[in-house]
């Protein structure tokens, strides 16, 4: 795999790590983005799923509420512009994905869905990863005594994901400098 094609894989498992998300305890894509991945028409994928109803049980793909649709919009800038769509997406999860490769036949859809299975389990390294370390710091906490407890309170706080503050909107004053000068007298 030459350098071009690596940087490639590597930005396309990032986006596709960022449109991931957590909905009724599980990892969703929404139908919206995976029809964007796939280069296809929403309605087009949807239709396929709908064809399809065998193929995609419950556990692999879900319609939203229009109350999880609603809140999801509210708490999520990057779905705000979808808050006048009138029918909520599907979610698929990472089954339903997988699932979408047999239904869907493009060369495209094959490279796209080799991608996002990586991703899939390159998440649940990562999760599994971090569980394996908290249990592990449990068990040293446990061993020592409280000259220690800095210690391990500082390890969880930089295993905890840190919120990133916000620039502030508009101008910001500074205090200038004083410069002292010496009177020659």
């Amino acid at each position: 795999m030459g350098k071009i094609t690596k940087t490639k894989a590597l930005a396309n498992q990032i986006f596709i790590s960022s449109i991931i998300i957590f909905l009724r305890g599980k990892k969703v894509i929404l139908d919206f983005d995976l029809a964007l991945l796939y280069q296809t028409e929403n309605r087009v994928l949807k239709q396929t799923v709908k064809r399809n109803k065998k193929r995609f049980p419950p556990d692999f793909v879900f319609k939203l509420s229009r109350e999880e649709w609603k809140e999801l919009i509210t708490n999520c800038d990057k779905f705000a512009r979808y808050k006048n769509s009138p029918v909520p997406p599907f979610a698929f999860t990472e089954q339903g994905v997988a699932m979408l490769s047999s239904v869907l036949k493009s060369e495209k859809a094959i490279e796209v869905n080799i991608v996002i299975m990586r991703t899939f389990v390159q998440l649940r390294t990562l999760l599994e990863t971090n569980k394996h370390l908290a249990h592990k710091i449990a068990e040293l906490e446990a061993k020592y005594d409280e000259n220690f407890q800095m210690v391990f309170e500082a390890i969880r706080q930089l295993m905890k994901e840190e919120e990133k503050p916000k620039n502030p909107i508009g101008f910001q004053i500074r205090e200038p400098k004083v410069k002292y000068v010496r009177n020659k007298s």
